[in-house]
This record gives C-alpha cells, structure tokens and sequence, in this order.
C-alpha cells in the first residue's frame, strides 16, 4: 500500500483522529485510515476481504494466563449442555 503524508491538517480533523484512534485502541495511522474510508465511503467499520473487522474487544486478548483460560473453559461446559428433556415435544 502506497504511503502519503499529509500537511496541514486542521486541528479538528486532528482531534476526531485522536479521539477515534483512543477509542478503537488504534494507532493514530489506522485511525486515520479508518476516518479516511468512512469519510470516502460513507461505510461504518474497517473492511477486509468481505468482513468487518471490530477492535472494541482487543484490549481484553491475552489478560488471562493459560491456568485461568483453563478453569473459565471447565465452568462454561455446564452452560453448554443441552437438556434433551427440555427440548423434546410432549404430546398435548
């Protein structure tokens, strides 16, 4: 991908940039990209090969150690079982 440098940007355009990029947890450069194609496109959300890619939950990855990710993995298997009794169709 081409790199550009821009000059002259407006305190604004600077700031919603900033803010942008504090939010999403982006770097200033993917932030700008991302205002950048929204503006152009008129689209929500930064596209690749079809999908939408979301940031919101990237400050979460890597906090739990391998033990924790273990043990939270163990006490979701309960939830996840189904009651076939529930679900069957009882005659009326």
């Amino acid at each position: 991908m081409k790199q550009i440098t821009v000059r002259g940007l407006p305190p604004e355009v600077e700031k919603v940039i900033k803010k942008e990029a504090q939010r999403k947890g982006l770097s200033l450069n993917k932030a700008f990209v991302s205002v950048l194609e929204r503006a152009a496109t008129g689209k929500k959300g930064m596209k690749k090969k079809g999908k939408i890619l979301y940031h919101d939950l990237d400050p979460l990855f890597g906090i739990w150690n391998e033990e924790e990710s273990t043990e939270f993995q163990k006490s979701l298997e309960f939830q996840r079982k189904i009651d076939e009794g529930l679900w069957k169709k009882t005659e009326s």
